[in-house]
């Protein structure tokens, strides 16, 4: 395992903006996405908050020969798609998705491209659901299996699944750029995106592939899945009179989470690779890689004593992934200098990472900036790591700290308080997140230098 491997294209899509620089510059202003829910009437339910992403056409993303296949596009594939080719156009690569069926020359063959993707739980659209199910009902009105089977999945489309299969977000990103390498789609929650990363560095490592696209995304605004996330306990509700405050990450007035949707979508790419294909025929890249990722670790969060519905309070399976993927790179926690942690203004959860935090970097914490991305983006589900590795690789680029913003009263030892951004000297950055039913994944990103 001794390619290198670099981060090369971001393709960032939340309510902070669809595509990196409108991402990072308001990241840098500290201006939050979380506002009063559009995509549908939330009156009845306690919490009508959410960060959602700004209106777009998927339309614009994909090859004209692709478009007829967008009505099989549920908005976790939509965000998918259009994550990867705003990462694919960042990087300057040509695929047979952004060449739009022009005879150009590629910048990889198609095995050697790869494709890692976090995905959720995809919620079907209600109104396609309306129809079959008033037809799987009695005369009284009540549901009978009986009739669904018989009459009422009949009303749905014949390629109704295609939609909400999780693994169609990484099917679409495969078939739009022709990776014909390593692919897999991985489901694990909140750590889905950042577990892709780490797949990915690992099959580039390995030489299996020279390209990967990598990271997640999800959408929790929809009314049944936005119930689920309601009855978890871990939503906001006292804040809707006031959503840029809604969310505060390690704060000790942290009133639980806010959702959001999107994620973030990279490219990594071998360094030697990426060499070749920048110098050949006279190409330049417009900007170098924004980072190297140097080391991946994972691992498993359990609290037997509450059957792992509330993290465990010393954080240990967070603080064994971060070690892990120190040891990885073989760096010590010394020379970190950022934090992106998952920080979802959960109390519990603020609370457990807080203890691995100061369990694997000691009094030397306090001196290390801490900054969520939650408290502006919201959580993006499966996408939370793949928008958490965007701005990490940006800030590390940029030598810019973003902004921290809602944390009047940080919990003791972490530099994690309501700050400005500002310029910072940057060489090494941890970010990490964690699945609410226990997964960890951690990454140690270093500034790239040639």
């Amino acid at each position: 395992m001794s390619r290198r491997v670099v981060i090369t294209g971001l393709g960032p899509i939340s309510g902070l903006g669809t595509g990196i620089e409108p991402t990072w510059e308001r990241v840098i202003a500290g201006r939050s996405a979380v506002g009063p829910i559009q995509a549908f009437d939330s009156k009845a339910f306690d919490c009508q908050l959410a960060a959602e992403v700004e209106p777009f056409s998927v339309r614009e993303y994909v090859p004209k020969s692709y478009r007829k296949a967008i009505k099989v596009m549920a908005r976790d594939i939509e965000l998918a798609v259009v994550a990867a080719a705003l990462a694919a156009r960042d990087a300057d690569l040509t695929t047979r998705g952004t060449a739009n069926g022009t005879e150009i020359p590629l910048s990889y063959e198609s095995p050697r491209i790869g494709a890692h993707i976090g995905a959720g739980l995809i919620a079907a659209e209600l109104d396609e659901l309306t129809g079959a199910l008033v037809e799987a009902t009695d005369e009284q009105g009540r549901f009978m299996y009986e009739k669904w089977g018989q009459q009422g999945m009949q009303h749905l489309t014949p390629l109704w699944l295609l939609k909400y299969l999780p693994n169609m977000l990484a099917c679409h990103v495969t078939i739009i750029h022709d990776a014909q390498g390593p692919s897999n789609t991985i489901t694990c929650g909140e750590a889905s995106a950042m577990l892709s990363v780490g797949e990915s560095l690992r099959v580039i490592q390995r030489n299996a592939a020279d390209l990967c696209f990598c990271g997640g995304a999800e959408s929790k605004i929809n009314p049944m899945t936005f119930l689920r996330q309601m009855m978890t306990s871990r939503v906001n509700t006292s804040d809707n009179e006031n959503p840029a405050e809604a969310v505060r990450p390690f704060c000790q007035t942290a009133g639980g989470t806010i959702v959001g949707e999107g994620g973030g979508i990279v490219t990594l790419e071998s360094l030697d690779t990426y060499r070749n294909r920048v110098s050949r025929d006279g190409a330049s890249a417009s900007h170098p890689p924004y980072a190297e990722v140097l080391g991946f670790g994972a691992s498993q969060s359990v609290n037997i004593a509450a059957r792992n519905l509330e993290p465990d309070p010393e954080g240990r399976g967070i603080a064994l992934a971060i070690r892990l993927a120190l040891r990885d790179a073989g760096m010590e926690p010394d020379q970190i200098d950022l934090i992106v942690p998952f920080g979802i203004a959960v109390p519990s959860y603020d609370r457990a990472e807080a203890s691995a935090l100061r369990s694997v970097f000691g009094e030397r914490l306090a001196d290390v900036p801490v900054v969520s991305i939650k408290s502006m983006a919201g959580n993006c589900g499966a996408g939370a790591g793949g928008l958490d590795v965007c701005v990490a690789a940006k800030a590390l680029a940029q030598q810019t700290l973003p902004a921290t913003i809602n944390c009047k009263q940080p919990l003791s030892g972490l530099q994690a308080g309501t700050a400005p951004s500002r310029s910072a000297s940057i060489n090494y950055a941890v970010a990490y997140n964690y699945g609410l039913g226990g997964q960890n994944a951690a990454l140690v990103l270093k500034r790239f230098e040639q």
